[in-house]
């Protein structure tokens, strides 16, 4: 599946480091994506009041490049209207649900997308994830990093249950095949 690509965004505090970002690249590396990590640009300089235009900013010029795929993690989420509006599929790790300039375009979107964030999180709604998409995650108790109280073993689950989500939702969306693990 040449020249597939998966554009992966980060949130403000996450970046493409993180756990979540790291399993779900080699995801999709191995589903035959080539994926491209967004280093946000000064971000000391972000206003949350003007996070959305800031977004579009920095990402709108990766995405003229073409994508087949975004993920984006909460304030990566503010990206939800140029998904909408160039037809990408998504997926949105912990989305900032409660932010209109996110949950609008999420419900006004022909293109699938999942929903992946915790109980524990205050910018997770359930009900409205299950509203706007069949194709949810929800993680009982997790936090804004997907991580959950307890033994550390519980986060890895986490974890593993998103990364297996998001893999067979990039399958069914891209209709890819696997490649050979490096």
């Amino acid at each position: 599946m040449a020249g597939r690509r998966a554009v992966l965004v980060p949130g403000r505090g996450y970046d493409t480091r993180g756990p979540l970002f790291v399993y779900l690249g080699e995801a999709l590396r191995r589903l035959g994506f080539e994926v491209h990590e967004v280093t946000w640009q000064r971000l000391d300089e972000l206003r949350l009041d003007a996070a959305p235009g800031w977004v579009a900013a920095q990402l709108a010029p990766v995405l003229d490049s073409g994508v087949d795929l975004l993920v984006g993690k909460s304030l990566g989420s503010f990206a939800t209207p140029l998904a909408a509006e160039r037809g990408i599929p998504a997926v949105w790790l912990t989305p900032l649900l409660h932010e209109p300039a996110v949950r609008e375009p999420l419900s006004r979107t022909t293109s699938p997308f999942l929903l992946a964030g915790g109980t524990g999180d205050a910018s997770w709604d359930g009900a409205l994830a299950r509203r706007l998409s069949p194709h949810v995650v929800e993680v009982a108790d997790a936090d804004h990093s997907l991580m959950v109280p307890g033994p550390l073993a519980g986060s890895a689950e986490a974890l593993g249950r998103v990364c297996t989500a998001v893999e067979g939702f990039a399958r069914d969306v891209g209709g890819v095949t696997p490649v050979s693990a490096r």
